[in-house]
């Protein structure tokens, strides 16, 4: 990117590059595989992104591992999903380091919607894990304020579950 004045109106030139680590999807998918092992699955290499699956149980190893020694520093979404059987809790988490995102997804029981919160990972997943649960129902273990963010704290429905029903009349 390439600017032509500043906030004065001075003339200055600003350049904005994205540093490429070539191949380093693959060395994070290698790495991965050798540290997690079977705590992972489903793990699929794309240009910039690495896609996997985790078990609730393991969560919080693999996000630590990815904050504290692959350099993931950012949590830049986290979202849910009802499927019919499960639910499912998507993260895509960033590394600047690395030019990458990580892709994480968690299958989550309906009968135990519960799964640990990367809040004290990730400062920024706090309001993605409230709006979760407002939204879906899922509880984020250990989460520092677990209150709702978008609905009233009494109401009692979750209103993006796929079995949520309006009163239309």
């Amino acid at each position: 990117m390439q600017g032509k004045s500043d906030l004065r109106g001075e003339e200055t030139e600003v350049t904005v590059t994205r540093r490429v680590v070539a191949g380093i999807e693959s060395r994070i998918g290698r790495e991965l595989s050798a540290k997690m092992g079977g705590d992972i699955s489903d793990l699929k290499i794309g240009r910039g992104m690495v896609r996997l699956r985790t078990e609730r149980p393991s969560l919080l190893k693999l996000c630590r591992l990815l904050r504290d020694a692959m350099e993931f520093d950012h949590l830049s979404l986290l979202s849910a999903v009802d499927w019919d059987d499960r639910f499912e809790v998507v993260y895509h988490i960033f590394s600047y380091t690395n030019c990458c995102t990580m892709e994480v997804k968690v299958s989550v029981p309906k009968d135990d919607p519960r799964i640990d919160s990367v809040t004290p990972l990730w400062e920024g997943a706090n309001w993605h894990e409230r709006e979760a649960y407002d939204m879906m129902g899922i509880v984020f273990t250990n989460h520092p304020d677990p209150r709702r963010i978008l609905l009233p704290q009494e109401y009692e429905y979750f209103p993006l579950r796929k079995d949520f029903k309006m009163d239309l009349e």
